[in-house]
């Protein structure tokens, strides 16, 4: 069944109590926040003035919406937000355990309640995890208004979310949070007695709390998480006081900054980031992204493979020792593979961005490519084909091929092209 909550700000009756925090929930859960004035980061959606503001402030409908961002900006917490201020159940499923069994289900409560004069948010938690199917069977009930939608996601909607849902929802990108934010979320769970860490007695410093906020890169969950580990990680001393030390947070940290998901989008962005800074020439970047795609757990045999294109399409003939310089890093990283292969893969980085850059490959084949498509049925020249058979040669097959090595004039005279493309230029020399 999915898990429902029923929130009213604007019935007759008193707004029901929050449920006492569940103590045996982590951190990120218990203090999230409660209300908007609460709610941290993403000014350009709620701050004064903006869209989702005015529609709250406004008492209009909400429209179905697509949330994109990252783990930890505050998806969940903002659906749960905008349900209960404008006066809507919320029904929250996870497309990870759900189907269009639970949808079908949700989607039929949705409509006894509708009839009764109650509103519905339905929550769809990585709503990029539905098949076709499954997003169809969202359709109509989205579309007759039994339902409002709100489907969090963190990959792009363009790629994960069909057409027709895009069509019928608002798609609001939430940014990762800022370290300030951050910072703000950390203080106040040292600051809670009831829902965070304040019973624990502890003692963080603001360098700290710095730290911890950096490396989460905005999200604010692997903050909270790492803060709430080297907590509990640290020994009360004779007042019962725990102090952080800046050992136990990097230790509580581990590997959570570098967190991402290896098949999805920001993969890719981090693989381009590297890309476009060796195309720029610059060394200092290209080691930066590099460092974010192995720290961040990047299949090393992949990033080989990019620089190998890089050192085709971008250096080319500008400097032939590019490619032996890509190819052999690839060749050792498949040998010794990680951690030793960061090395080769560093060299080859540098090398590449250091490298004087030539795109007159590219250029010349894909302006080959071009005319051999347009002029696909153009025969091959008689003169260029292989005699193979007595038949061929009474045909002309070869008659006329001039042998390069044993003729100096045949470079220059014997045409190599078809009839209609003779003496297109596609290749270029750069000096």
């Amino acid at each position: 069944m999915p898990r429902r909550v029923s929130e009213s700000l604007f019935g007759d009756e008193p707004e029901a109590e929050e449920p006492p925090p569940d103590t045996s929930a982590p951190l990120a859960e218990r203090i999230r926040p409660r209300s908007l004035e609460e709610f941290v980061g993403q000014r350009h959606l709620v701050g004064e003035g903006r869209v989702l503001r005015r529609v709250i402030e406004g008492g209009g409908l909400l429209p179905s919406l697509i949330l994109w961002g990252g783990p930890g900006t505050g998806k969940t917490t903002l659906a749960r937000l905008l349900a209960r201020r404008t006066g809507a159940r919320f029904v929250a499923l996870s497309a990870v355990f759900s189907g269009v069994k639970e949808v079908r289900a949700a989607i039929s409560e949705a409509r006894e309640e509708k009839r009764r004069g109650q509103r519905t948010t339905l929550f769809i938690d990585e709503i990029h995890r539905f098949n076709k199917a499954q997003q169809d069977a969202l359709l109509p009930a989205v579309e007759d208004g039994t339902v409002t939608l709100i489907g969090a996601t963190t990959e792009n909607p363009s790629f994960e979310v069909i057409g027709a849902l895009l069509s019928r929802s608002r798609v609001l990108t939430l940014e990762p949070l800022g370290e300030t934010d951050v910072v703000a979320l950390l203080g106040r769970a040292l600051g809670d007695v009831e829902r965070g860490l304040a019973a624990l007695s502890p003692e963080v410093s603001g360098g700290l709390l710095s730290r911890i906020a950096k490396a989460a890169g905005g999200d604010a969950r692997v903050a909270l998480t790492a803060l709430e580990a080297a907590v509990e990680a640290t020994e009360p001393d004779e007042k019962g006081a725990r102090r952080v030390t800046e050992e136990t947070v990097v230790e509580a940290l581990g590997r959570a900054r570098y967190a991402y998901d290896k098949g999805g989008e920001e993969h890719y962005n981090l693989a381009s980031a590297l890309i476009k800074s060796l195309r720029n020439s610059d060394a200092d970047a290209g080691l930066y992204w590099l460092a974010r795609l192995i720290e961040g757990g990047a299949d090393p045999v992949f990033i080989a493979r990019r620089l190998c294109i890089l050192a085709s399409e971008d250096v080319g003939l500008a400097d032939p020792r590019a490619m032996v310089q890509a190819a052999a890093a690839a060749q050792i990283t498949q040998l010794i593979g990680l951690p030793e292969a960061l090395y080769p893969l560093s060299q080859a980085t540098v090398y590449l961005a250091r490298a004087p850059k030539s795109n007159a490959v590219k250029r010349a084949y894909m302006a080959a490519a071009e005319d051999a498509s347009e002029t696909a049925r153009e025969p091959v020249p008689l003169h260029l084909r292989n005699a193979v058979t007595p038949l061929m040669r009474r045909q002309g097959y070869g008659k006329g091929y001039r042998y390069a090595h044993d003729d100096a004039a045949a470079s220059g005279e014997m045409a190599c092209l078809p009839e209609g493309l003779r003496g297109k230029k596609y290749w270029e020399d750069e000096e």
